[in-house]
């Protein structure tokens, strides 16, 4: 029997980290258009509060929640206040990012690599820590972690943002084989060139024009792409399908599913 897109996430709770603008609002649009209650956290007050009204636009339940990422314990307890207002999260999508250091390692000092690591690998792995144990209660529950295409091939002028997305491509590995017994899915998705604010930052649409003759389709993605595949990954549809990598990227790097 089929199931109508705009149910297929009833009853579900997502929480989605970095969700006040970009790649993370078009995740936390996407889940609620497919049926789930939404956990905006940024650590944006008015961009999440924004991305909730809109959440909310579509008829579903949201809770915003304003913290830093980098701080285990305010995630744990940003965590036990969503738990409280909406139900145990059932979704988990680790979004929140910052652009890479676009330089050569002489460029990179002490700062710039823990603020990168801090937010891509301890922000994925402290939070994720604070919502296995509600999934693991429930006998289930979806993670989805964004990674980059970059985690996976290395970039010539980005040597610690690549180094932290291929260590969320680790922990996605790892959680896969630890969490299953609980039914439990973690999968990764290994976006390229995506149309978001900090890359029209760099030059707005001359410079993605210009970047996605790189592309083999000869464009980016817009977040809502992306955040397709997340939505099915968080699906039922996805069920059979954990410690995988999703590359989206227009067929710039083929590396397979």
């Amino acid at each position: 029997m089929s199931v109508s897109q705009s149910t297929l996430l009833s009853g579900r709770v997502a929480l989605v980290t970095g969700s006040g603008r970009g790649m993370g609002r078009a995740h936390a649009l996407a889940l609620a258009e497919r049926g789930a209650d939404v956990v905006v956290h940024d650590i944006l007050a008015d961009e999440a509060e924004e991305t909730g009204r809109l959440v909310r636009a579509t008829g579903r339940r949201a809770h915003v929640e304003i913290a830093d990422i980098t701080d285990p314990a305010a995630m744990r307890a940003a965590v036990a206040r969503a738990a409280a207002a909406l139900g145990t999260i059932d979704i988990l999508v680790n979004n929140a990012g910052i652009p890479a250091e676009r330089t050569g390692i002489e460029g990179v000092d002490e700062a710039i690599f823990a603020r990168i690591f801090a937010v891509h690998v301890k922000g994925t792995f402290f939070t994720t820590q604070a919502a296995v144990p509600g999934m693991k209660e429930k006998g289930g529950g979806k993670i989805v972690n964004v990674s980059s295409m970059w985690g996976q091939t290395g970039h010539s002028h980005g040597a610690a943002y690549c180094s932290a997305k291929a260590a969320i491509l680790g922990m996605t590995k790892s959680w896969a084989k630890e969490f299953a017994p609980w039914k439990i899915t973690v999968n990764a998705i290994a976006p390229g060139g995506v149309v978001t604010e900090p890359v029209l930052k760099k030059g707005g649409m001359e410079y993605v024009r210009k970047a996605a003759e790189a592309v083999p389709l000869k464009r980016y993605a817009m977040p809502e792409e992306i955040a397709h595949a997340v939505a099915f990954l968080a699906s039922p549809e996805a069920d059979f399908i954990t410690g995988q990598v999703m590359a989206l990227n227009g067929g710039q790097v083929i590396v397979g599913f």
